[in-house]
């Protein structure tokens, strides 16, 4: 065994250990799933030992894995510790939390963050930065950011994290398509165009549609593949890809297909769209605060964190995030 172990494979085994799978590990980390089966391997290599089985189910522990892995937490922990401390040694004075925002984050939440923010205990400063779901992750990896505001639709090994909001989505589709559904829902009856734009709609009614998707970088083409994942209903996408919200909906007004959106994402609150239901219940997206749990703002991040819980309104609601 060489005398130096790579901290990068560490990290990799570990999130391989907590999510069961490569694949999962490596979107965790914002790598590819070949980058980080080499980190481990080399791992492996050094430490002498092999440290997961690959398996239909995902990956499995070896014997030997079993015995390593607790020990690479522990060192996983203070190697965060010895950074965290680092950074409260060396930037006393520097009271600002930097916040990472993914673009689907509803800017009334973001503004109720700054308001909990301005209300700390301890005086801070907070300092924004949007940008895509894998760069936020990234950041907040290294250290550029404090905590991160994301849709949660995959989880990250290591950092602690709170659901702190959700949502409604609804579907968006012309009036042709949903002239089409109300029809087929009411056994060929007629439905008052009006009316029906007001109506929820259930998930299995719409599942069939082409479904016009966005790059999946901000969490929400992630959300609608895991939606239709969880019944189990392999999903019609529409061939082509909108570049914004804003031209999802249009698009799929024109006809060209359905779209699923957040209600906050909606150009207009009145604009033609059905609140999409499972069984009665609306389908919800989940939001979550991540931050690393050894970092000297924790106990404030975690503070705003547990704030911003109680005033957020409880729903009745069927909600699809990730499993922490």
């Amino acid at each position: 065994m060489t005398d130096h172990v790579s901290i990068e494979g560490l990290r990799y085994a570990w999130a391989a250990a907590q999510t069961h799978s490569f694949t999962a590990a490596a979107r965790a980390y914002g790598v590819t799933q070949p980058a980080l089966s080499n980190g481990i391997a080399k791992l492996e290599q050094q430490l002498g030992g092999k440290l997961f089985e690959r398996t239909t189910q995902g990956a499995a522990p070896t014997a030997f894995g079993r015995q390593m892995l607790p020990m690479i937490e522990r060192a996983l922990d203070e190697l965060d510790a010895i950074a965290a401390e680092a950074q409260r040694l060396t930037q006393p004075t520097d009271r600002s939390i930097r916040m990472g925002v993914s673009p689907l984050i509803d800017p009334k939440l973001v503004a109720q963050m700054y308001s909990m923010v301005c209300n700390l205990p301890e005086s801070h400063e907070l300092v924004l930065r949007e940008a895509d779901m894998q760069e936020l992750r990234e950041a907040l990896s290294a250290g550029k950011l404090d905590v991160i505001l994301i849709p949660a639709v995959a989880s990250m090994p290591r950092f602690a994290h709170r659901i702190i909001s959700q949502e409604p989505v609804a579907i968006v589709t012309s009036r042709a398509m949903q002239g089409k559904a109300n029809d087929s829902a009411a056994g060929g009856s007629k439905i008052d165009e009006v009316k029906s734009e007001e109506n929820a709609t259930e998930f299995e009614t719409e599942a069939d549609a082409s479904f016009i998707l966005v790059p999946d970088t901000c969490g929400l083409t992630t959300f609608t593949k895991q939606l239709f994942a969880s019944h189990k209903h392999p999903m019609n996408a529409y061939p082509g890809e909108a570049a914004s919200y804003q031209v999802l909906e249009q698009w799929a007004s024109m006809g060209l297909g359905a779209a699923i959106l957040p209600v906050s994402k909606l150009s207009d609150p009145k604009a033609q769209h059905r609140m999409l239901q499972d069984n009665g219940q609306d389908v919800m997206i989940s939001y979550e605060a991540v931050w690393n749990p050894q970092s000297p703002l924790a106990r404030d991040i975690e503070l705003l964190a547990s704030q911003i819980v109680v005033a957020e309104p409880q729903h009745e609601s069927m909600t699809l995030s990730a499993q922490p």
